[in-house]
């Protein structure tokens, strides 16, 4: 899995109808730019690639007074809701060792119910408890890696990762179950996107040839 489709979906709903460097500048906002491969090469690809598959409906914006190309502007579709929902549930209950998956995935969660929320996360430590098991039922970390000389501080890495993975998890769940964060159909929800022309204080100053699209 990508985190770059979640990432772009999700961007383009919370702002309704968002460009291609509305998109970027939100991304980089949020530091996607550092932990995820959501760079601009990236993010403009995928906005096009998901207008095909029919996720995001493309709008044709006149210039401004000032000049330059028409731009486009993004929605999501009826098919792109249940691509990001269902990417969404994926990603937070799924184990997997890329950070920028679980990443995008947190960034998400408020868009769900407080309920269902919680009840994916300790489905994800449920699958962690299955997949050490697995693992530790044909290599025991506490005998140290010198069954398999320096090899096994790879196992030891994954094992570790995998506890904190949990640790975290339920920290996170004791923090929601405690109120905390507005959820959907609480209220009015954070949402940090930017506004039109708003000064991004993370953002990389590199162009690209498609920003104004």
């Amino acid at each position: 899995m990508s985190a770059i489709r979640l990432l772009v979906l999700g961007a383009v709903r919370q702002h309704g109808r968002a460009h291609g460097y509305q998109v970027r500048n939100d991304l980089e906002y949020w530091g996607a730019h550092e932990w995820s491969n959501a760079k601009p090469g990236s993010i403009y690809h995928a906005l096009k690639q998901m207008e095909k598959q029919g996720l995001l409906h493309a709008h044709e914006i006149a210039p401004s007074t000032a000049g330059g190309p028409p731009r486009t502007e993004y929605e999501i579709t009826d098919r792109g809701e249940e691509e990001f929902f269902r990417l969404l549930r994926e990603s937070l209950v799924s184990y997997d060792q890329k950070m920028d998956i679980q990443s995008a995935a947190i960034g998400f969660l408020v868009e769900l119910e407080r309920a269902e929320a919680l009840d994916l996360l300790r489905d994800r430590i449920r699958r962690i408890g299955e997949w050490r098991a697995t693992v530790t039922g044909h290599y025991i970390p506490e005998d140290g890696p010198d069954q398999l000389g320096h090899i096994g501080e790879i196992m030891n890495l994954w094992v570790h990762t995998a506890d904190s993975d949990a640790a975290w998890t339920r920290g996170l769940i004791a923090r929601l179950e405690a109120g905390a964060y507005t959820f959907a159909g609480e209220g009015e929800r954070f949402v940090g996107v930017l506004t039109e022309g708003e000064e991004n204080p993370y953002a990389t100053g590199e162009r690209h040839p498609g920003d104004e699209r």
